[in-house]
């Protein structure tokens, strides 16, 4: 028995930065030469980013440890300062977002018997799974399972650990969350790679209730088998290593070519089972040219990456959580019919491809209220 995502929530900090004001705090710092400000002005401009989400205000406003109240410049905090900012904020976004993917499946907490938690932006013991059970106020006997420094892959095996102990106990619900507080781990620096690093991060969390019993009155999206590869090149492109001063991303400008070459083979085993066209898409957006990179590869229709785009412009990168902002997208559209395929794919550190076939399931009692939601003007 296929286990089934019955619901998918979000949540994001509520201090909003606009990649214009994000770009200028750069374009500011003190010993800026010229060359860096091409460089920021390119990786700012080019990321299609409008928006990003921050569990920093004071990018906004104000000084702190981070930035200097007087001169706006950016500091260097230690990594345990830094880490100390995750282990106070990132709690109430999971939370935040456990909520919402609760609310939306209409599942009480009593039910969750499971919890599976991915990070790679920050660690505690007892950490964010633990967390949960109190904030949420679950029973103490539930089971949990974190996934730590996976990178922006995460989300798919972390719903892979849901489907097979869905699978090993039918009766089980579980809660899979994803939260990551990247603006954390924000430098100056000359360095391309970091600049388009400190270009396209943001924080946010986002959560699925995942069972093997589907709702019998409600969209939900079908797991339907799961595909990891790693590619032929790529192992020194995207590293995400713990230094001295925060986490230090390394995102050479190869990332984009090495899935344009790869993607296509990492997705065979899926394709093959999917045994037909897939009707929809949610690929990671690890950035706008990695977007640009699969839909060549994939030679997807313009339009194809439409959920993946809009959530990069409004989000940014939330790594592990961001794809699955993405399926709630797809999981809430109206065109989204009945068995219709989704594959979903995400890149981590390595290069690491992690996917997912899901399939649609929208019974007839969610058709009928869909039509009557739009035979009133109400929106579905």
């Amino acid at each position: 028995m296929p286990a089934h995502i019955l619901g998918i929530g979000t949540a994001t900090p509520p201090t909003v930065i606009t990649q214009t004001d994000v770009r200028d705090l750069f374009l500011a710092q003190p010993g800026t030469d010229r060359l860096t400000s091409r460089l920021i002005g390119a990786a700012f401009d080019q990321s299609a980013i409008d928006t990003r989400h921050t569990v920093l205000p004071e990018l906004v406003s104000g000084g702190s440890a981070f930035i200097d109240a007087d001169s706006r410049a950016v500091a260097a905090p230690l990594t345990g300062a830094r880490n100390d900012v995750y282990i106070r904020e990132a709690p109430a976004l999971f939370a935040a977002a456990s909520r919402d993917a609760l609310d939306r499946a209409r599942v009480p907490a009593s039910a969750i018997t499971h919890v599976v938690t991915a990070s790679c932006t920050g660690f505690f013991a007892p950490g964010p799974d633990f967390r949960l059970v109190k904030d949420l106020g679950l029973s103490s006997t539930v089971e949990r399972d974190h996934l730590g420094f996976m990178g922006c892959a995460a989300a798919f095996p972390a719903l892979r650990s849901a489907s097979r102990i869905c699978a090993a106990d039918p009766s089980a619900v579980v809660l899979v969350v994803c939260g990551e507080i990247c603006t954390i781990h924000i430098r100056v620096s000359n360095d391309p790679e970091q600049i388009v690093a400190s270009a396209v991060f943001a924080d946010g969390a986002a959560a699925a209730v995942v069972s093997a019993a589907p709702a019998p009155d409600a969209r939900t999206l079908e797991l339907d088998g799961f595909g990891t590869a790693l590619t032929r090149e790529g192992e020194d492109e995207m590293r995400w290593i713990i230094g001295d001063h925060g986490f230090e991303m390394t995102l050479t400008a190869e990332v984009p070519r090495v899935i344009g070459r790869e993607v296509h083979s990492a997705l065979a085993p899926l394709l093959a089972r999917a045994g037909a066209a897939i009707d929809a898409w949610a690929v990671h957006p690890g950035g706008r040219s990695i977007l640009d990179r699969v839909e060549s590869a994939l030679a997807l229709s313009p339009g194809a990456l439409r959920h993946s785009r809009e959530v990069l412009r409004e989000c940014g990168n939330m790594s592990s959580a961001t794809v699955l902002f993405i399926l709630k997208r797809m999981l809430e559209h109206e065109d989204l019919r009945d068995a219709d395929r989704v594959l979903g794919v995400a890149f981590g550190p390595g290069l690491t491809v992690e996917s997912a076939l899901l399939r649609a399931r929208v019974p007839a009692a969610a058709r009928t209220a869909t039509l009557a939601a739009a035979g009133t003007g109400v929106a579905g």
